[in-house]
């Protein structure tokens, strides 16, 4: 094994599991430093300069704070692709690739219109835009800083995606019609702040992550509501969810007339996606 994977590992071994400390180690070395993996794997010398053992101090540095790697590197892989990521925006997750996975799989007809309403780094849209077959893709947020990351990765991945600066839970909605309707928007109640990584409570933006306590679908409703008057006929809706309101949010839909609710689990086994179709 290369002598500086040992070295990162054992300087984050008292702040990280052993297996974290082993990935982060790896993704440094082969993404930040272009380290192939057999060269890291066989242990094959390296002449790494005093100035990149100085990055490597300063990530460890860094890491040593919880501040997510992502953040330190500066970008991250989501579905095959490469995505710029900053703190104005969530990391993107498995989960929400698995989403991906399942709109792409459903909709396999061509020019299909498709919304993202609270893009952050756009990691939906842009996979969509790249993963379906010619589709015509819009995307929303509040934040500018956001817009601008996420327009960015757009640039960068080759993806036609049109972004506006939208509050989704405002009254001024652009006239639009769409065939599929696709969030991941704040789901974390503030209560749950406590069993919270501190890589992701102290580092992540709350503007994504946290809602209020006594109104955990809050952001769902109103984007269901949405849902009805921009879908299309025999548009769909889909959400990924926070795990512990999954029942709640099917009953919400079918309140509101959705059809054809179907509540996935993600490969952890939690409650995690919805698709339902408009009434």
């Amino acid at each position: 094994m290369h002598p500086i994977y040992t070295y990162i590992r054992q300087e984050l071994s008292g702040f990280y599991p052993d297996a974290e400390a082993a990935a982060m180690a790896k993704y440094i070395l082969t993404e930040k430093f272009q380290l192939s993996a057999l060269d890291l794997y066989a242990g094959k010398d390296m002449n790494f300069s005093s100035e990149k053992l100085s990055e490597v101090n300063d990530i460890l540095a860094r890491l040593k704070l919880y501040e997510p790697l992502q953040y330190i590197i500066g970008e991250t892989w989501f579905c095959g692709y490469r995505f710029k990521v900053t703190p104005a925006v969530l990391i993107p997750r498995p989960e929400t690739a698995e989403l991906i996975d399942w709109i792409v799989k459903d909709n396999k007809r061509e020019g299909a219109h498709v919304l993202d309403v609270g893009t952050g780094s756009g990691c939906i849209p842009v996979s969509l835009a790249l993963m379906m077959d010619s589709p015509v893709v819009s995307a929303w947020d509040i934040s500018e800083e956001a817009l601008s990351v996420a327009s960015e990765n757009a640039r960068i991945n080759k993806a036609d995606v049109a972004f506006s600066r939208v509050d989704v839970l405002g009254t001024d909605i652009p006239n639009i019609k769409v065939d599929i309707l696709v969030s991941n928007p704040p789901y974390i109640t503030e209560s749950e702040k406590k069993d919270m990584e501190r890589n992701v409570l102290e580092w992540e933006p709350d503007l994504s992550l946290f809602v209020p306590d006594d109104d955990p679908l809050r952001f769902y409703r109103r984007i269901a509501e949405l849902g009805l008057d921009i879908l299309n006929d025999g548009g769909l809706i889909y959400f990924e969810i926070n795990r512990a309101y999954g029942s709640e949010t099917v009953d919400m839909l079918a309140s509101m007339g959705y059809k054809d609710i179907e509540l996935r689990k993600d490969l952890s086994g939690n409650d995690r996606m919805i698709k339902a179709l408009r009434p």
